[in-house]
């Protein structure tokens, strides 16, 4: 059996996460990571999750996890992007929302996806997969539940907004979702 180290501080991550993985880790556990968060300074999702699951792998020598994760608004160039924990100048999940609707009152076209890259970092090999979740970013909030940009977001053919989604309706098909059910392949191969 393998301990994996989940490479995140975000308690709404680590649940969210440990639903996807759940059966799909197989006799294998998964535990939070309590180390220093590094500095993300990829310029790729990819590169952001690299960094956390290196900074994971090091701190503990345990095979590790990570993900980084964000909204890509056509309308905005991509943005927020890898920016999108910070878009308005703070952590805050509701002036990060506020930003972005602010940013698009005029916009005729809301085409916008989640994105999520998921990493392993085992001190031999390093993984990267990308989830995509397409949809498109509402006028306003709706829902109460996920987190982040969620209550603004509604994935293609849903009719709903991604925080009016059960979390099984969100983790059967969500960006995390798509990367860390792909990366689970990649451990059950690496690691049986």
């Amino acid at each position: 059996m393998t301990t994996f180290v989940l490479a995140t501080h975000n308690p709404h991550k680590v649940a969210e996460l440990r639903r996807i993985l759940g059966d799909r880790l197989g006799e294998h556990d998964l535990i939070g990571y309590d180390g220093p968060a590094p500095i993300e300074d990829g310029d790729t999702f990819e590169e952001n999750a690299l960094i956390k699951a290196r900074a994971a792998y090091l701190e503990t020598g345990k095979p590790s996890i990570a993900d980084d994760s964000g909204i890509e608004v056509d309308f905005l160039d991509g943005a927020p992007g890898i920016d999108s924990a910070h878009y308005s100048g703070s952590r805050d999940a509701g002036e990060n929302v506020r930003q972005v609707l602010a940013n698009m009152v005029d916009a005729p076209e809301r085409t916008a996806r989640f994105v999520c890259v998921a990493a392993l970092v085992d001190g031999e090999t390093e993984h990267t997969v990308r989830g995509v979740w397409p949809g498109r970013v509402l006028h306003a909030p709706a829902g109460e539940g996920g987190f982040g940009y969620d209550p603004i977001f509604e994935p293609d053919g849903v009719g709903r907004s991604a925080g009016e989604l059960t979390d099984a309706e969100k983790d059967a098909d969500s960006h995390r979702s798509r990367a860390f059910v792909e990366l689970a392949d990649i451990l059950r191969g690496l690691y049986g």
